[in-house]
């Protein structure tokens, strides 16, 4: 498979750039793998076409303000520094650096009076940092919360709840993008699915950098994940190998579950499964999921789950239906 397999247009002007007005009120499209058929609604009527005795299964990392602005204290230059990791502790965490000059090792930073110590430099942008103080705790004190490039505007205060979704735990500060498939659920849809016999469990999946770093390889297959942090609770688990039917809230979900497989079970660990067509879902029977930027290893995750052509041909009629498309756009559910 090549990159160029994974292509489609899209105006500028189907990118989202602020959510919708209501959680819920996102546009849905429902396409179902039997009958290849497409059926347009809205997120908030999704219970109509899931069944009783399914069970949704939703990530629930939290997204750190993990964007800082730094200077460099020798020359106060200008850097940007993503959190991405704790490693050894909570004060040594590996970045991402974005700079006019490169950042080498031994430089010291400044993010507001506190001076972080570049440790080490990893290539491709990333490097290791020591900090004065817990990184969550520097992160709410002076960081950003890291919408995608494309949203192409600065913060603004609806962010700090919408970038969130309503699974999100305290003390789970460390996704650097948001589970975007959760974003679309609120607590009286949850309630209203509950009362339809569609239970909900959750899962953790620390979303790193890989989520958005661009495919560099022409053939697919040559294209290594960057790996993530997750855990999937005895709880959880059983839950899910009990399940009629899996339906996964997101691509990190999905991720989770199928690193894990059959038969499910208890698991924590860090995970590096790039699934493209011709992967073997061994847990997960539907999936929610959002519209995902064109040669990205997400549409090469749901292409694999709904079929490459289904899924682009799917992509053409939400594009020309004037839906709204990446982490704050519309929705599709894949039966």
């Amino acid at each position: 498979m090549r990159l160029s397999d994974f292509d489609y247009a899209l105006p500028e002007s189907a990118i989202a750039r602020h959510p919708a007005d209501r959680r819920d009120a996102s546009r849905l499209l429902v396409v179902d793998r039997s009958t290849r058929t497409l059926t347009h609604t809205t997120f908030d009527r999704i219970g109509d076409h899931l069944a009783p005795e399914d069970l949704l299964v939703a990530n629930d990392s939290r997204v750190i303000r993990a964007r800082l602005a730094a200077t460099k204290r020798e020359t106060g230059g200008r850097v940007e520094v993503l959190l991405v990791e704790p490693t050894t502790d909570e004060m040594t965490w590996r970045v991402m650096f974005r700079a006019s000059k490169k950042v080498r090792a031994g430089t010291e930073l400044l993010i507001g009076d506190d001076v972080v110590v570049v440790e080490a430099i990893e290539g491709e942008g990333f490097g290791v940092v020591r900090l004065p103080r817990a990184g969550r705790e520097l992160a709410a004190d002076h960081g950003a919360l890291p919408l995608p490039p494309y949203i192409d505007r600065p913060v603004e205060p609806e962010d700090e709840e919408r970038y969130q979704t309503i699974f999100a735990r305290e003390g789970l500060e460390r996704s650097v993008a948001a589970p975007t498939a959760g974003l679309h659920f609120t607590e009286g849809l949850v309630a209203d699915l509950a009362r339809r016999d569609i239970g909900l469990v959750k899962v953790t999946l620390h979303v790193g950098p890989g989520t958005f770093l661009p495919v560099r390889t022409d053939e697919v297959d040559d294209h290594a994940m960057h790996s993530e942090a997750f855990e999937l609770t005895a709880e959880a688990a059983a839950a899910i190998e009990a399940a009629r039917r899996v339906v996964s809230v997101g691509t990190t979900s999905t991720r989770v579950l199928e690193t894990v497989g059959r038969p499910v079970r208890a698991a924590s660990g860090r995970t590096e499964l790039f699934i493209r067509p011709g992967f073997e879902f061994a847990v997960v029977g539907a999936m929610i999921t959002n519209f995902h930027l064109p040669k990205s290893t997400l549409l090469m995750l749901v292409s694999a789950f709904g079929g490459r052509e289904l899924m682009l041909g799917a992509y053409e009629e939400a594009r020309d239906a004037g839906y709204r498309f990446y982490s704050y756009g519309d929705a599709m559910l894949i039966l």
